[in-house]
């Protein structure tokens, strides 16, 4: 199997390529950074001449590159829309050009719009668009639209993998996990808003899991990445301490200010017989190097 990159230096891309390296997957993409490497090459997915560097008849494109954190994006509605949408557009052409098998798309869980009390999203619950506030879940809910108008037109099977929040052993663009950690190793005092504010964090090493299992998939899918349960704060620091053998003083600033966003793997353990292998302890673990 031969799979085509973007983004292939991004984090989730680097553990792409070591873990296809594992299973005899052979890699090769872009990115913009200057690198020489093999099957390697320097290009923008908003440039027409992408389709050239794309094989005729690979397995698979998975398209990873974007503007990918919000504050990058708030407030610059063109350079997001430019990159994020046109650039999927283009490289949906490009894939139409050198006939590919399959396009994996990396969306994200920021499509989903206000949660309520003990609600979970699945992917089928319907989105509010008027609800996004966030111009890059607006441009990955756009190129979902694309990709569906695009598959009912004869386009090859797409594969929309909604990733969770994403965490690992990255040395910037920390979520929530790396930055606590890093607060309790380095820091005498942790604080945050509410200690029970929580995500379903999801480790680099089962999102990139999750990707190489939806290779091959047929039709038209969406799929949420994600980890098996909420964790919340309070916990990603007790186990930082625990890990790290550090006692910061705890500050709670705003403890009824709860933030909590429930999205279900469920379908992804149905369809790609899959399902997260780090636990919050081994996840904050890989954070050691």
């Amino acid at each position: 199997m031969r799979i085509f990159i973007t983004g292939l230096y991004s984090f989730v891309g680097q553990e792409l390529v070591r873990q296809c390296k594992a299973k005899g997957i052979e890699c090769l993409g872009v990115d913009l950074i200057d690198v020489e490497a093999k099957n390697y090459f320097k290009a923008d997915i908003r440039e027409p001449k992408i389709a050239d560097l794309i094989p005729e008849g690979i397995d698979a494109i998975v398209h990873l590159a974007a503007m990918s954190r919000d504050g990058d994006c708030k407030n610059k509605g063109y350079e997001c829309f430019d990159s994020n949408v046109m650039g999927t557009l283009n490289l949906i052409n490009a894939a139409q050009r050198r006939n590919v098998k399959q396009f994996v798309f990396a969306s994200t869980e920021w499509v989903y719009d206000s949660f309520k009390e003990n609600e979970i999203k699945d992917e089928n619950s319907v989105i509010d668009i008027s609800k996004l506030t966030s111009e890059y879940a607006l441009s990955k809910l756009v190129s979902e639209a694309n990709f569906r108008q695009k598959f009912a037109h004869g386009f090859c099977p797409v594969t929309i993998l909604r990733f969770g929040i994403i965490y690992g052993p990255r040395e910037k663009n920390w979520s929530a996990v790396e930055s606590l950690f890093n607060t309790v190793k380095t820091k005498d005092e942790v604080a945050v808003g509410s200690f029970n504010s929580g995500r379903c964090f999801i480790h680099v090493a089962d999102i990139v899991a999750g990707i190489i299992a939806s290779l091959g998939l047929q039709g038209l899918n969406i799929i949420n990445l994600q980890g098996d349960r909420l964790i919340t704060l309070g916990e990603v620091i007790e186990a930082s301490k625990e890990i790290l053998k550090c006692n910061p003083r705890l500050i709670e600033k705003d403890p009824a200010n709860v933030s909590v966003r429930l999205v279900s793997n469920a379908r992804a353990k149905a369809v790609l017989n899959w399902r997260p292998m780090f636990d919050l302890k081994k996840g904050l673990e890989s954070l050691q190097g």
